[in-house]
């Protein structure tokens, strides 16, 4: 049985279905982020995109998500690397890193609900930024949980 492409491939090697594949749904990556000046760490906040989806963790408009939020960063393999921002969760810093897909991701696990199981996903834990103002943003900072443990 041949190794998953995750493991035999670089991250600028996979195909475009690939790619995609590797997001697991959390939405981490769509929390707002605050970056303390002193120490060059990222804050999250629980305030999300406007485009995610709370119940799905999914972009609402991922197509044409770039037209209608200028800050929302596409990522690529060549800038994975430079976005300190991604959760260390995220499994595309975490391939980056050398660290393989962590037990709950659904390409390991065989289903998305191990996202939640794990305390991964912002589902119940985040809302929109609408009505937010950049500055209130301090307000809302969160620090995200660890995975829980895989259930035996």
């Amino acid at each position: 049985m041949a190794a998953p492409f995750w493991k035999t491939k670089t991250l600028s090697e996979m195909s475009r279905e690939e790619w995609e594949s590797l997001c697991d749904g959390c939405g981490r990556c769509c929390l707002n982020k605050l970056e303390d000046e002193d120490t060059g760490r990222y804050l999250y906040t629980r305030a999300a995109c406007k485009l995610l989806n709370l119940e799905t963790c999914q972009c609402s408009d991922y197509k044409n998500r770039h037209k209608r939020v200028h800050d929302c960063v596409a990522l690529t393999p060549q800038n994975v690397p430079e976005l300190g921002w991604l959760p260390e969760s995220c499994a595309y810093r975490r391939l980056n890193e050398g660290r393989g897909l962590a037990w709950w991701h659904p390409l390991v696990s065989g289903t998305p609900e191990t996202v939640r199981e794990a305390g991964i996903s912002v589902h119940d834990e985040a809302y929109s930024e609408k009505g937010i103002s950049v500055n209130e943003l301090v307000d809302h900072l969160w620090k995200l949980p660890k995975a829980k443990r895989k259930a035996k």
